[in-house]
């Protein structure tokens, strides 16, 4: 079944020029791009995007890092979209992701790790909805009327 998901491509990754590589990654393994933009995460946005994660010990290290520099926000489209797309992304630990996963490829710490994507169906819908309207995502799913 064709799903959406949402990968962020993360400060660090986007200030050192891998979204070119992180985009290739995600064409190469058929993934189909249907929204992509950049944006500059506000601290309150930054804590509302992780709002799951409050009250953990990383969550302010997390918002001043995502709030820190440019982000790059693609929604994907393909069938099983969320588990292969976990697949390709890889360990949040970059050192211990497999070779040719996104994490092992632009990822530098657990934290600068490339990239943020969706864990399952419902939360990759309230993440694409939380950068896109439906006119800025180019997917039948969307247009069929």
């Amino acid at each position: 079944m064709v799903e959406l998901s949402l990968v962020m491509v993360k400060p660090h990754a986007f200030d050192s020029k891998k979204l070119g590589i992180i985009v290739s990654m995600l064409e190469q393994n058929d993934f189909k791009i249907v929204g992509l933009k950049s944006i500059k995460l506000t601290t309150e946005m930054a804590r509302r995007f992780y709002f799951v994660h409050e009250g953990k010990e990383f969550f302010e290290r997390l918002i001043k890092y995502m709030s820190s520099d440019t982000i790059a926000a693609i929604c994907v489209q393909k069938d099983n979209c969320v588990a292969d797309l976990r697949k390709l992304v890889g360990a949040t630990d970059p050192t211990k992701a497999k070779v040719g996963t996104i994490r092992r490829t632009v990822g530098e710490t657990v934290e600068a790790n490339g990239v943020h994507a969706s864990d399952c169906i419902e939360n990759a819908k309230k993440e694409i909805r939380f950068f896109f309207s439906d006119l800025e995502l180019f997917s039948f799913q969307y247009l069929d009327y």
